[in-house]
């Protein structure tokens, strides 16, 4: 007899019998093909339909249970929906099995093709999680360089800068830390950082020997860094992050882009000239950088610098509610992300790292009291109160 082949099943065909003595396989498989032959005509012949493919193997089980056989059918067919149902009823008229009386109920068709559907959904999303698996192991390839190429990041000087490799002679020169391990992550070595806005002496003593490139983020807070950088150290070149943001948070393209249109430092100031009517004294140049810390509550400072302790030389952030107590801890990447998904209130956010001027900028939109970090970018008129670590 043909086998039919599984691609082709379209129907499964499932019957239950009942006989009143001592069957075996054969006897059914006879009864079927005999009691049925002729009852069809010739197109519906299920002998021919086997032969031709369009019917497959007929499989049956049965048990004998005082004195009796009971048992189960499955008849595999590829003809279409009308066809299978009326080979289903014909089964129904079988009466006799063997020698003894019998009785056949179709319990159910089965379209095999949704089943097949469902091994087709349950396959691709595991085939879907091989491909995310892949990308996830190529992500953290990607990680482990860019961390293994920050962790290159070295002390400079008596005041403990973060720099990379400085052996040649150009330096670029950022403002914070962030900024500095950004560039190492991306193959940017020769850079070092300012650890704040308040230019420190040991890069203006830099500048006699280097060829120093100054790069700011791209608002106005970078350009009035850039002023007071220019007016205090000897500068050759300035390149600015795209508008609006900040080196931190550049890809490899950006940060090398930004750094193919540097300007010399005297084009750039006559480009800027005064920021928005704003220009550099030494007063406002002092103020621009120091931390107002005395309206605070001092149980808050020491609460706020207690809690820091716990994520101390991680690089992470912390988010706290009106009780200190923690919301979340994130990394630093994710801060921004974080505080506009906040559920809770948020009373203060703790960063072990620089708090970048859109960092302040959200917190003052939404309303936060506290701002604890290493350093801070200039943001004339934060309404978050600033606290340094």
């Amino acid at each position: 007899m043909a086998k039919i082949s599984p691609v082709s099943i379209k129907y499964m065909i499932h019957a239950s019998f009942k006989a009143e003595g001592h069957l075996e396989k054969p006897d059914v498989i006879g009864a079927i093909f005999g009691q049925t032959e002729g009852l069809l005509g010739s197109e519906l012949e299920m002998r021919e339909l086997q032969k031709e493919g369009k019917i497959g193997r007929i499989e049956v089980s049965l048990e004998a249970v005082d004195g009796k056989t009971l048992g189960d059918i499955e008849v595999p067919t590829a003809l279409d929906k009308s066809e299978t149902t009326i080979i289903a009823a014909a089964l129904e008229t079988i009466d006799r099995i063997g020698p003894t009386e019998a009785l056949i109920q179709i319990t159910k068709i089965e379209d095999v093709r949704g089943s097949k559907r469902d091994f087709i959904i349950n396959r691709a999303k595991k085939l879907l999680e091989s491909l995310e698996t892949k990308g996830e192991l190529e992500e953290f390839t990607k990680t482990l360089k860019e961390e293994s190429r920050a962790e290159k990041i070295q002390e400079y000087g008596n005041e403990k800068l973060p720099a990379g490799d400085l052996s040649g002679n150009e330096v670029i020169v950022v403002e914070g830390r962030a900024d500095v391990v950004n560039l190492l992550k991306n193959r940017v070595n020769n850079v070092i950082g300012m650890n704040g806005t308040k230019l420190p002496a040991e890069i203006s003593k830099l500048g006699e020997s280097k060829e120093l490139v100054l790069f700011i983020d791209g608002d106005r807070g970078g350009k009035l860094i850039a002023k007071n950088v220019i007016s205090n150290a000897k500068i050759e070149w300035v390149a600015v992050a795209p508008d609006g943001k900040e080196v931190e948070e550049l890809t490899g393209k950006e940060i090398l882009i930004s750094l193919r249109k540097r300007l010399p430092a005297k084009e750039f100031l006559s480009r800027i000239g005064n920021v928005n009517g704003y220009s550099f004294n030494e007063k406002e140049k002092e103020s621009s950088s120091k931390i107002d810390e005395q309206s605070m509550p001092g149980d808050v400072k020491e609460s706020l610098r207690k809690v820091y302790e716990s994520i101390k030389g991680s690089k992470d952030s912390l988010i706290l509610d009106k009780n200190n107590e923690i919301i979340r801890r994130i990394s630093s990447k994710e801060i921004n992300r974080a505080i506009l998904g906040a559920v809770k209130e948020i009373s203060a956010v703790i960063i072990d790292g620089t708090a970048t001027s859109g960092i302040i900028k959200l917190c003052d939109e939404k309303g936060i009291s506290y701002l604890a970090a290493l350093n801070f970018t200039s943001v004339p008129d934060a309404k978050v109160k600033l606290i340094s670590l």
